[in-house]
């Protein structure tokens, strides 16, 4: 999948006036692409458009308008985009209260050696996560992983693959339906 480029991106009074009609069909996409296991946590596969989409937000949000700054985020959002026979997130540990959020960040510490996709028999395909986001004491609440699969998995996706955590203090699996499996199998085109 291409990266974005500094091209794309609007300047922010015109993202304005795209943005009306551009977000509801991002957030539709999003819908599509988010998968959950369990209760807490919220697997997120980003793409083109939902890494494009991520960008203008931020310059809306923040007021970004120098070219070097844009750059930037074009650059650090562009490591979210899925390289050849990958599939690539934002995992959201979502817990009600900032009380809970600092138990359970504390307690999932281990994460990134609990997270898998299984694509039928084949074996499992271990997420890797950004290291950038753990720390010695607790994980950000916010994680971006990948995973890159053999080129057997990627044809044999669409025929049925789940999302499975087996962390010792949290455990789920979910079967992707056949729309997430269609949805997210245009990511290995």
């Amino acid at each position: 999948m291409t990266p974005v480029s500094i091209e794309e991106i609007k300047n922010i009074a015109d993202y304005e006036r795209e943005r009306e009609t551009w977000r509801p069909q991002v957030l539709a996409l999003k819908d599509r692409r988010r998968i959950r296991v369990g209760d807490h946590l919220t697997f997120l596969f980003e793409n083109r458009e939902t890494v494009r989409y991520q960008i203008q937000e931020m310059m809306r949000i923040e007021r970004i308008v120098k070219p070097e700054d844009i750059a930037h985020e074009v650059a650090t959002y562009n490591e979210l985009i899925p390289k050849p026979n990958c599939l690539s997130a934002s995992l959201l540990i979502e817990y009600e209260t900032p009380e809970l959020r600092a138990v359970w960040l504390r307690k999932l510490l281990g994460l990134e050696h609990h997270v898998w996709f299984e694509v039928g028999d084949t074996p499992r395909v271990k997420a890797s996560f950004d290291t950038r986001q753990i720390s010695t004491d607790r994980l950000s609440s916010v994680q971006y992983i990948s995973f890159q699969f053999t080129p057997e998995q990627v044809a044999r996706f669409t025929q049925g693959a789940a999302l499975v955590v087996d962390h010792p203090h949290y455990q789920g699996r979910t079967e992707l339906n056949a729309m997430q499996l269609a949805e997210l199998a245009q990511d290995f085109r």
